[in-house]
């Protein structure tokens, strides 16, 4: 749903600030450990690989973000180019992967909390999976929006873990140079390249969140110039952050214990301070709490715009009615968020990360591999816009290859459960294909506005419980100064 008198004000600073905001989050705290146990510090490469991945597929999504403005993103691009059945697959394919995506953070969650709790038993971990969980899903449903400034804040808190690793890493390496270069110069470790594809594939999954960029392209200032600019420019500057994180990883802690470590940045910050069991403590608790924080906000996040993708397909017609069932008070898909966390709770307790992040990443390249093909039914019926990427259909042709890549490089099993789970969606179109849209939810489906709102103002989940706290303290301040006045 597009947005005719929107302001076009957002800057190329604004644009690159998203960006980057949107790929760094837990990501980076749970992935660093995946490339060592295969590629030991040569795994470096793929950092820069997949960022490179990342770009242009993103560049392929500001192409359509542009042309089709609207809700939905690779589910509304599909739909546009080629009709309502392929929008169905690809949204069926994107609510797979967000869906999939939810139930990795608990686990990421409990492997960051068994650093200050070791040895949990497995009756524990599934109970902290599920209380996990089942806290995001209230919160989501309470639906209490975060204030910006106190979720600025929050970000910084999350992100200052990573800012202190690096800058104690760093000081560490100095002091330290023989051992950082042995551990990162290990040339005769017996690697499996063999393992490159699974590497890429599980690395990548630290880049995803970088199509959320490109949804408030019509409110963004020359979006033709800006949104490609931004793009290069902030993925260039997660690329750096990464490689900076990673390399200062692999310098301090050797990539064979690293393959090993449940909590990599968390282990690696008490072992360069284990000179000093105190601040060695504190080191690794200050990035703990940082993951914890980290990891709770990213799935509050996801399971906000998780629960939305199903709400908007129910509103099409093409899911069951029950998702797009709205809370009387709080004015949220309740249904949707039920369900969803039941699903990723499951997930969470039968599955593991690398099985989790995989099949995620397959059915988020049907997206990518969607939105890159679209633009080729676009590029004709646009023909008159203003934004065109340089270079042709080059970059389009690109984002195919590297998407049927990505696919490529999930192992059979991956392959074949997507592969089921796709097919599992064709009788659910059979039975609710849109005969006629549900018009009383399509008047409240999600703006682009809305979509925006969401990924900048609910990137943390903590920020709910401050709000809480601050219309307290204000309607108590009311309460006081019209007593006074009586």
């Amino acid at each position: 749903m597009s947005g005719p008198n929107l302001e076009r004000k957002l800057t190329i600073f604004d644009v690159t600030n998203l960006v980057v905001g949107a790929i760094i989050g837990a990501d980076i705290y749970v992935a660093s450990s995946f490339g060592a146990r295969y590629l030991g510090p040569l795994s470096l490469m793929v950092w820069v690989i997949a960022g490179i991945i990342a770009m242009l597929i993103a560049l392929c999504f500001a192409q359509c973000a542009a042309w089709v403005p609207e809700a939905g993103g690779p589910y509304a691009y599909a739909k546009e180019a080629w009709g309502p059945f392929a929008g169905f697959v690809v949204g069926w394919a994107l609510w797979f992967a967000e869906l999939i995506s939810l139930a990795v953070f608990p686990l990421a969650f409990t492997q960051y909390l068994m650093f200050f709790i070791p040895n949990l038993s497995p009756i524990f971990q599934i109970l902290i999976k599920v209380l996990f969980v089942a806290f995001l899903a209230i919160t989501n449903i309470v639906g209490v929006k975060a204030a910006g400034r106190i979720n600025d804040v929050l970000t910084i808190a999350k992100l200052a873990p990573l800012v202190f690793f690096c800058a104690a890493g760093l000081v560490w390496v100095v002091l330290n140079p023989a051992v950082a270069s042995t551990n990162l110069i290990a040339t005769t470790a017996p690697f499996d390249f063999a393992s490159f594809g699974t590497v890429l594939v599980l690395i990548f999954w630290a880049y995803a969140g970088f199509e959320i960029s490109t949804i408030p392209a019509g409110e963004v200032a020359e979006p033709g110039k800006t949104i490609p600019k931004a793009i290069i420019l902030g993925i260039s500057i997660v690329i750096v952050f990464y490689l900076t994180t990673n390399t200062i990883l692999f310098g301090v802690r050797n990539w064979s214990l690293l393959g090993n470590d449940t909590a990599p940045l968390a282990t690696a910050t008490a072992s360069m301070l284990s000179s000093n069991a105190t601040i060695a403590l504190l080191g690794g608790a200050i990035v703990g709490v940082g993951a914890l924080i980290s990891v709770a906000g990213s799935d509050e996040s996801g399971m906000l715009g998780t629960s939305r993708l199903g709400y908007a397909l129910a509103a099409d017609g093409l899911f069951p009615k029950l998702f797009a069932r709205v809370h009387s008070r709080f004015k949220t898909p309740y249904m949707s968020i039920a369900i969803q966390s039941v699903i990723a709770v499951l997930a969470a307790v039968v599955g593991n990360l690398s099985m989790l992040i995989s099949v995620s990443v397959f059915f988020m390249a049907v997206a990518y591999l969607a939105t890159s093909g679209s633009i080729f039914a676009f590029r004709s019926k646009y023909q008159t816009q203003q934004f065109h990427l340089r270079g042709g259909p080059l970059i389009p042709i690109l984002g195919i290859i590297f998407s049927l890549l990505l696919i490529s490089q999930c192992t059979l099993t991956q392959i074949g459960l997507g592969v089921l789970l796709l097919l599992a969606g064709i009788p659910i179109y059979i039975k609710y294909s849109p005969k006629k849209e549900i018009a009383e939810i399509k008047e409240t489906l999600l703006t682009r506005a809305l979509i925006k709102e969401i990924y900048t103002k609910e990137r943390t989940f903590l920020a709910h419980a401050l709000v809480h706290l601050k219309e307290w303290y204000q309607t108590a301040s009311r309460r006081k100064r019209r007593d006074a006045g009586r």
